[in-house]
């Protein structure tokens, strides 16, 4: 055999007559020209602050804020500082976007296999869901449902009893809570614990799979691991059993964990707008997926739902992935219209303290750090796992 050609790579120069070189240059003098611009920009902005006598730099985050949150995962009063109300802005907004993300994938999901269902009622209505709720603006939804939740649903003392002890009522959801001690945490601890020891027991029976051909059973012993570890960790903490349960009394519901209106309205509007994109997301990552492969499930035996979980859906999350990363970032991005129906996410406290110290150029900075920083950590999150996810080619 001819021994294989290498290929040598350029070496780099700095000279102008090399392509290297000149490339070199071009870019220093693109970085100094941006330097450039973003030096002006920064110094005509200050000398006109100045001028107008506006006062700048973030040294008023330690003032005290001097107003009050009204709903909040944390204490928060109002001498305490702008930093810790811009945190408390913080926390609502991703306590909304976490919860709305789960929920929409969840919902979505669900309507775009429905799409594709046999059963002609059932793919006529995720039709209609679809159709109807992506041609709604997501701000009338957010306001439609407020009006439900705080003008058609009953007074507190009237309240809806879905489940024992569970009140809604025009003042939100009240639903019982465990009063925390050690074995509740260290329950929810295990609920954290118990998907990801599932997932490592799953890539762990794939390997021997392609080592040996052998597919060990997971889905049992997946699903009981998860129920294990949470209620080994209630039991490791002293099993407690002490809950904080909602009590109605003639005027107000008292006790236990409260979802406001506010807060419901707008997790609801965000996730049903998003699912429904979602569902279609779904639905054409399903239709990518080669006829041939379904055929095959078929032949082989494999029922519609095995098929779907075990062939179909693997293969279409390759194209699922990417525009879902995407909905993921809209709907974070949406959860700033929550000023709409009264909920302090960070827009609506920074808008807050805005109106309190004048400082707008250092409290829209604010907001424009969070969203970049929340944006940048879940497309960085999908990226890792759509790589996870990719076709690799043997």
């Amino acid at each position: 055999m001819p021994p294989k050609k290498t290929r040598l790579k350029p070496k780099f120069s700095l000279s102008w007559s090399t392509e290297s070189g000149r490339g070199f240059y071009y870019q220093v003098i693109a970085v100094l020209i941006l330097a450039l611009v973003a030096w002006y920009l920064w110094s005509n902005t200050s000398r006109n602050l100045t001028m107008m006598q506006i006062r700048t730099g973030f040294g008023f985050l330690s003032q005290s804020a001097g107003f009050d949150i009204g709903e909040s995962l944390f204490a928060f009063a109002p001498s305490d500082s702008y930093l810790r109300a811009f945190a408390v802005g913080l926390g609502n907004t991703l306590r909304v976007s976490v919860a709305g993300i789960i929920l929409a994938t969840i919902l979505g999901t669900l309507v775009g296999i429905g799409r594709l269902s046999k059963n002609f009622l059932l793919r006529k209505l995720c039709d209609g869901y679809v159709e109807t709720m992506r041609n709604i603006p997501l701000l009338i939804q957010l306001l439609a449902w407020y009006l439900v939740i705080t003008q058609l649903l009953p007074s507190s003392h009237e309240a809806i009893q879905p489940l024992p002890h569970v009140y809604l009522s025009k003042s939100g959801l009240q639903l019982p809570v465990p009063v925390w001690s050690l074995g509740w945490y260290l329950s929810i601890a295990g609920l954290i614990a118990g998907p990801v020891c599932a997932w490592l027991l799953y890539k762990a029976a794939r390997r021997r799979q392609n080592l040996t051909g052998a597919a060990p059973r997971v889905l049992y012993p997946a699903l009981i691991i998860i129920a294990a570890l949470p209620v080994a960790g209630w039991l490791l903490g002293g099993a407690p059993t002490g809950f904080d349960i909602p009590e109605a009394t003639v005027f107000s519901i008292s006790g236990g964990a409260a979802l406001t209106p506010e807060f419901l309205a707008l997790l609801m509007g965000l996730t049903i707008s998003t699912a429904s994109y979602i569902a279609e997301i779904v639905r054409a990552g399903i239709q990518a997926v080669a006829h041939g492969q379904a055929e095959a499930c078929s032949s082989l035996g494999l029922s519609r739902a095995q098929a779907l979980r075990l062939v179909i859906l693997p293969q279409a999350m390759r194209v699922i992935v990417p525009p879902l990363t995407s909905q993921y970032l809209n709907l974070t991005k949406n959860s700033s219209l929550a000023v709409t129906v009264g909920y302090p996410d960070i827009v609506s406290i920074a808008n807050t303290s805005l109106n309190q110290n004048g400082q707008a150029l250092e409290c829209i900075s604010v907001i424009m750090l969070v969203y970049l920083t929340i944006s940048l950590i879940i497309a960085a999150f999908m990226n890792w796992y759509n790589r996870h996810m990719a076709l690799v080619e043997r």
